[in-house]
């Protein structure tokens, strides 16, 4: 079995892959400071749960975007498979080629997706990645990464609005029942997510009038299902793309 590790600034997403398949998954929140102890502990509850068996694991692969977890992540693995994890970086191979400026700072979940979407899809493609931010990747039709867009996530979205504006409070991120809200809640819920059907819908039709017609357009990430469900313009949703991702770098690198 292989354990993939993704580490965003939000949450740190977990599989279990016996081959191809996707046994478990699991997210957790993001807490800096944590030691790999607490995580190793959570991570045999996790199995534990799940009826997985945690000394059949071979091997573990970690893309990190907080850069002081990642660490204590391949610590955790350490002691798991008492051998070092696979960390996502320059030097491992992709398969991918990268075509945008300093392509050595390209994010590793920014990598691990367009591994993903590569296999997964025919180019040009448009992966919408609603994570802390909402990342929207380009890869051309030879399956080139050329680039991406990033607007602020729906979560930031919701915290600037109850702290920017004394009278709004937090809400939960739902969809409402009408566009014109009849109460604030309502209101900063049609904002939210009907505003952020806009952004995609507005950015999926640019990116496409700059890939070029049949761009398959792809979500992922968290947030995902609560967008896509109400805009056409997502064909569809993974929201394991990442890992998936992952475990194909792995294989590549193993």
């Amino acid at each position: 079995m292989l354990l993939c590790i993704d580490i965003a600034n939000q949450d740190v997403t977990l599989g279990v892959f016996s081959g191809e398949n996707l046994l478990a998954h699991w997210r957790l929140e993001t807490q800096v400071g944590r030691t790999a102890d607490e995580y190793n502990l959570q991570l045999r509850s996790l199995f534990a749960r799940d009826a997985l068996e945690i000394g059949r694991l071979k091997g573990a692969i970690i893309a990190g975007v907080v850069p002081s977890l990642t660490p204590v992540w391949g610590a955790v693995c350490k002691q798991v498979l008492g051998a070092a994890a696979m960390v996502v970086g320059p030097g491992l191979k992709t398969g991918l080629r990268i075509r945008r400026e300093a392509p050595r700072l390209l994010g590793a979940d920014r990598v691990a997706n367009a591994v993903a979407a590569k296999r997964l899809f025919r180019g040009p493609i448009c992966i919408v990645d609603f994570g802390s931010t909402s990342t929207f990747d380009a890869l051309d039709g030879n399956g080139d990464y050329v680039g991406h867009a990033i607007a602020p996530g729906l979560e930031m979205a919701v915290a600037a609005l109850s702290q920017g504006a004394a009278q709004l409070p937090d809400v939960m991120l739902a969809r409402p029942d009408r566009v014109i809200g009849r109460n604030t809640v309502e209101s900063m819920q049609a904002g939210l997510i009907y505003g952020y059907v806009g952004l995609v819908e507005g950015l999926v039709e640019r990116f496409r009038s700059e890939l070029g017609e049949g761009m398959c357009v792809i979500a992922t990430g968290q947030k995902a299902n609560l967008i896509a469900q109400e805009t056409r313009v997502i064909e569809r949703v993974e929201p394991w793309l990442t890992l998936v991702g992952l475990r194909l770098i792995w294989e590549m690198n193993r």
